[in-house]
């Protein structure tokens, strides 16, 4: 498999366009070496760099294989430290490590962090440090509540109308601060979720009309085969309610070879489809990473991100700015920043609220509309998803509103018989 140059800007599809390849049924068929070399996932330079010096063994083809990726995920101590110059910390926390979300990083990315540095955002993300193994107070495995709402195993139904349909415990990696942390890679096989779990859930949204929307999630529903993933979409698209499907993946920045043409082939099939893209830092937009996610927008897929504030690590504003601006050029839309739950062990990784608040304050007026998500607290305990936003109230005069802009202006809304405001003292 030829390897080739990559640009960040999404390819035209037809070389005239910009279309998609099903734009076009009247070109004629490449010969079978040029259909290959088209269908080849990129490699990017630094890529391919990473894998002639850490997985020599791998050729190009098998490199850009997700299959390939996902078997030779970094799992072990000596895997790690293959990659990565380690600290005695994050050796000791690997030592130690039993039971759910064990060390699982694809090659790929695990070529985007850094080798010596042990503060490089996406690594700390990933790689297991002694502060894993503190339980804070207010800290559970099941923060969120999940199990108690589980109607039947792998399906939990909280709000009226939704659903979250656990379709497996696997996924390509394993973020430090999973809120599923309690189930994901769990020892004896990631697979624990069974055909006999998704029968009975379907058969409970087929008995639940108030049921409409559906989000398959788990573990990483793009971790599953194209046929599963088919069957499992294709049963829910058969339920008459059932009038939204969503999938929530991170798949497409940590395996984005995952998304291959007969993928996307396969989704455009269960439309309307949505699909919310697990997103943490701008370091993970690469070359790559573009591809896969113009690949799912050209198949008709709305994608919406969905990020976690993370100490140290996404908690600037500039850093959001900078990652929001280049998802909306991807054509994802910013719609979640998520403060992180907590999840036992995740300490480490949570900022105070009012860091959130600052930072969606801070993001307004410099960014469109389009770019900036709504800050959202999924409160302890299975409350559901609340919405925080910072408040631009100053205070009221009279008739007239007092609000403050993203200048720090204040301006006056006419609101006669309004009350809003009137417990505020004018300074």
């Amino acid at each position: 498999m030829t390897e080739t140059p990559f640009s960040d800007r999404p390819p035209a599809r037809d070389g005239k366009t910009g279309a998609p390849d099903s734009a076009a049924p009247s070109a004629p068929s490449a010969p079978p070496r040029e259909a290959a070399r088209r269908s080849a996932f990129p490699s990017s330079p630094g890529a391919r760099a990473f894998r002639r010096r850490v997985f020599p063994e791998a050729t190009a083809a098998e490199w850009s294989d997700w299959r390939w990726q996902l078997r030779a995920r970094i799992r072990s101590l000596d895997g790690l430290e293959r990659v990565f110059r380690l600290t005695e910390d994050e050796r000791a926390a690997v030592a130690r490590h039993k039971g759910g979300l064990p060390v699982g990083i694809t090659p790929y990315y695990a070529s985007l962090m850094g080798a010596d540095d042990p503060a490089e955002p996406l690594r700390r993300t990933h790689v297991p440090v002694g502060q894993e193994y503190l339980r804070l107070p207010g800290e559970s495995d099941d923060p969120l509540g999940e199990d108690p709402a589980s109607a039947v195993p792998g399906l939990v139904h909280r709000y009226p109308d939704r659903a979250l349909f656990l379709a497996t415990g696997t996924c390509s990696t394993y973020c430090r601060y999973c809120t599923r942390s309690r189930m994901v890679g769990q020892t004896g096989g990631e697979q624990q979720i069974s055909a006999r779990h998704w029968e009975r859930a379907f058969a409970y949204i087929e008995a639940t009309p108030q049921i409409r929307d559906v989000l398959v999630s788990g573990g990483d529903p793009l971790t599953l085969s194209d046929d599963k993933l088919d069957y499992l979409l294709g049963r829910l698209r058969a339920i008459p309610h059932v009038e939204f499907i969503r999938i929530g993946t991170k798949v497409p920045l940590v395996l984005p070879m995952r998304i291959t043409r007969a993928l996307t082939r396969m989704l455009r099939k269960h439309h309307p489809l949505w699909m919310s893209v697990h997103c943490t830092h701008p370091a993970e937009l690469t070359p790559e990473a573009t591809e896969a996610l113009t690949r799912l927008a050209d198949a008709g897929l709305p994608l919406g991100a969905q990020t976690v504030l993370l100490k140290g690590i996404n908690d600037h504003v500039e850093t959001l700015r900078t990652l929001y601006r280049e998802l909306l050029r991807r054509r994802v839309r910013p719609y979640y920043l998520l403060q992180c739950d907590p999840i036992t062990g995740s300490g480490q990784f949570r900022t105070p609220v009012e860091t959130g608040l600052d930072l969606i304050d801070g993001l307004r007026g410099h960014l469109t509309g389009y770019a900036v998500p709504q800050y959202i607290i999924d409160a302890p305990g299975g409350g559901g998803k609340v919405a925080l936003v910072p408040d631009h109230i100053e205070g009221r005069d009279g008739d007239d509103l007092l609000l403050r802009n993203f200048e720090g202006r204040i301006y006056r809304y006419p609101d006669p018989g309004g009350r809003i405001g009137a417990e505020k003292p004018r300074s």
